[in-house]
Formats: C-alpha cells, sequence, structure tokens
C-alpha cells in the first residue's frame, strides 16, 4: 500500500512511463489504483518510433506491463516517503526494524 499511497500524491503530475516492451510516454498521471494501473492524459512518446500512438491522448495502464516509472525529483517528497516506509516496517515488522 506504500506505493500506491505515494503514487496517488503524484496525480496531476508528469511522469514517464517505460512499458517492459520497451515503448516508452510520457503524460500527465490523472489516477493509480490498488493494483497501481494507471491513467495518463496528454500523452507524448517518440512518433518517429511508434507512429500508430499518434492520434492517442488518453491511456489506460496495466499495472503489471510497467517495467520503470521515471519521476521528477522535485514532485517527490522524499521525507513524506521515509516516514510513511517508517510507519510501515514498525506496524507490519514490529520492533526489530524500528532500531529497538
Amino acid at each position: 500500500m506504500l506505493f500506491f499511497s505515494f503514487f496517488k500524491t503524484l496525480v496531476d503530475k508528469e511522469i514517464r512511463v517505460e512499458f517492459k516492451n520497451g515503448v516508452e510516454i510520457t503524460g500527465t498521471l490523472k489516477s493509480i489504483d490498488q493494483y497501481l494501473n494507471l491513467k495518463l492524459d496528454n500523452i507524448k512518446t517518440d512518433v518517429d518510433k511508434y507512429p500508430h500512438l499518434i492520434a492517442v491522448r488518453s491511456l489506460f495502464i496495466r499495472g503489471s506491463m510497467i517495467r520503470y516509472i521515471h519521476l521528477n525529483p522535485v514532485d517527490v517528497d522524499t521525507s513524506l516517503l521515509q516516514d510513511a516506509a517508517r510507519r510501515e516496517a514498525i506496524a507490519t515488522g514490529g520492533d526489530k526494524f524500528a532500531g529497538r
């Protein structure tokens, strides 16, 4: 659930998604679900390599087809992410992760 919560904070931000087959698409993240399926609007891609995607403006991406998601470092709140990871580790693993 940590990744789901993290990606929800990136809604309306621009991200680049790389598929397992090598296709890369950049777009504005509009929604995400618990399976990490994404909905992107205003997508852009290399039209020389993928001319069939010229007319596509909105895209739904199944989470299992994603290899990487590239984020703008300015959009990532590392302190929030570290706190959430720490809380999740304590909730699932108990004291051994909290340094006790």
